[in-house]
């Protein structure tokens, strides 16, 4: 048993240590994480579509998703583990939440990587990892299994 932990550990290590290199080999490190997450929700409180339904939802505990958001963004990107957060959960029953508005996330996500001078392969390595994001949380969110039965679409 010792060994298959120490085994274990030492994968993880691998991990972490592989995911850090090649994050700085794009120019990403946790202060570009920071700023990242600043830059991106400093625009989405001032989206006049988004910001509304994160404000609903954030309103009094901004901080608290500030620290949140880093810790998520630095986890997929350093493969820490050091989110433990429930994203789907966390997203159900939101007031103003549409489908729609998740293209808009991603424009602004994309627009933010531009503005604070993410090389190439950090904004397609971000872009990728947030578009699947979004992917999970709208099938998680809106996707109806029902609708996909033969028998419920329309003649063509």
């Amino acid at each position: 048993m010792t060994s298959e932990l120490s085994g274990r550990a030492a994968h993880r290590a691998e991990i972490t240590a592989r995911a850090a290199a090649e994050m700085a080999a794009m120019g990403v490190d946790p202060a570009f994480i920071d700023l990242l997450v600043e830059t991106f929700y400093g625009h989405i409180r001032r989206h006049p579509d988004l910001g509304p339904v994160f404000d609903g939802r954030l309103s009094g505990r901004w901080p608290e998703h500030m620290v949140k958001m880093k810790a998520f963004w630095g986890s997929v990107a350093f493969k820490t583990g050091a989110y433990g957060g429930k994203p789907v959960v966390a997203h159900q029953g939101v007031d103003g939440m549409a489908e729609h508005l998740f293209l808009q996330w991603l424009q602004l996500f994309s627009d933010t990587l531009v503005e604070i001078g993410a090389s190439e392969e950090a904004h397609r390595w971000f872009m990728a990892s947030a578009e699947r994001i979004a992917k999970s949380l709208v099938l998680s969110l809106f996707y109806n299994p029902a609708l996909d039965d033969p028998r419920l679409r329309s003649a063509p």
